[in-house]
């Protein structure tokens, strides 16, 4: 794995991470050079999307980690620039890095809502929830021009089929045409994540989310509808955000949200270097704390990938915060069950040219 060409931050103003480092697939080493001697101004990075024609959309999982066996992803990259995101290292299997072209170098896939219905019509399928946005977010920008999850959606609802929505994007907010009846029948859930409530933080490490306030204001408009809302406190940064445990639930709470659950801070393959990179620059002051921190919880490593240890460590710093967040959950009456989406429904349509029943 190579180390970060960083960038001029005047070219990645907007942006999450400080450059492009190497995948743990390149066989070269990325360096920032346009091969002149010359001095020029060079152009800002533009977020690009290149379509892709898949021919399967669904993926299985067996984690014990995951409330979930299936999900979908509309889009590989993610233009938020979430600068901890965990799934950035997924970009090094297109041969692009996972630093700043994870957030400017993006892929759309037009075709996914007709590969879903041709999935969910296969006489083996057995319906279960499937999970949107557990990978790269389904309401970044770009879902504004191209639809693929309002596309994705309509087919879920066609067919009555439960999913569960991760999401930091307002644009969610659109498609209450949409996910108000599927509530109404018990078929949706929605996860909002809330990092930190500062706005100068968030600014700085999520650098094209919506603010804290905005996202606090999506949880009150899905639940007014009818939508439930779980508010997820993910990542918590050890040392930078972990203070503010508290506040977080409580800022959900009153916004309407009706559970909880909370993730720390994960730095699977290159996003630990890209982290502290980013440390380095923004937070030079706590970096040292925050790696001792992660480190701490990790067996002196920075991430530990196994299962049941990767989603929060271990060790007393982790206690810590789960014993602050397990009586916080509880006050706030956030750590009830919540009722399963329903699987009862499940019908695919029929489509043009299919038998009618005799019954």
């Amino acid at each position: 794995m190579g180390r970060i060409a960083e960038i001029d931050p005047g070219r990645r103003r907007g942006r999450g991470a400080c450059g492009n480092i190497s995948g743990r697939f390149d066989l070269e080493r990325r360096e920032e050079c346009d091969g002149w001697d010359i001095p020029e101004e060079r152009p800002a990075f533009r977020t690009e999307v290149c379509a892709e024609q898949v021919r399967s959309l669904i993926s299985y999982n067996r984690s014990p980690d995951l409330p979930f066996d299936r999900s979908i992803n509309p889009y590989r990259g993610c233009e938020h620039g979430c600068v901890y995101c965990f799934a950035r290292p997924s970009h090094a299997y297109l041969g692009l890095s996972p630093g700043l072209d994870f957030e400017t170098r993006l892929v759309a896939r037009p075709n996914a809502a007709e590969v879903l219905a041709g999935e969910l019509r296969k006489p083996r399928y057995r319906v279960a929830p499937i999970a949107i946005g557990t990978n790269t977010d389904p309401y970044q920008p770009v879902e504004k021009t191209w639809g693929v999850t309002r596309a994705c959606l309509q087919v879920l609802a066609a067919f009555n089929h439960p999913v569960v929505i991760v999401t930091k994007g307002a644009l969610i907010e659109r498609d209450l045409d949409i996910l108000a009846p599927m509530a109404a029948k018990g078929l949706v859930r929605v996860g909002i994540s809330l990092t930190t409530l500062d706005p100068g933080l968030s600014r700085r490490m999520e650098p094209r989310a919506p603010a804290p306030a905005r996202r606090l204001a999506m949880i009150r408009r899905l639940t007014d509808t009818g939508v439930p809302v779980r508010l997820m406190a993910s990542p918590i940064v050890p040392g930078l955000t972990d203070h503010e445990v508290e506040a977080l639930l409580q800022a959900g709470h009153d916004a309407g949200a009706d559970a909880a659950s909370w993730i720390m801070l994960r730095l699977p393959r290159e996003v630990s270097q890209i982290w502290q990179a980013w440390l380095a620059e923004h937070e030079p002051g706590r970096a040292a704390r925050v790696m001792a921190r992660l480190r701490e919880m990790h067996g002196g490593k920075d991430y530990d990938a196994r299962w049941g240890q990767r989603m929060r460590g271990q060790g007393p710093y982790t206690d810590m915060v789960a014993t602050r967040f397990r009586a916080a959950a509880r006050r706030l009456g956030l750590d009830r069950a919540t009722a399963p989406l329903r699987c009862d429904l499940f019908a695919p349509p029929q489509k043009s040219g299919d038998q009618l029943s005799l019954f």
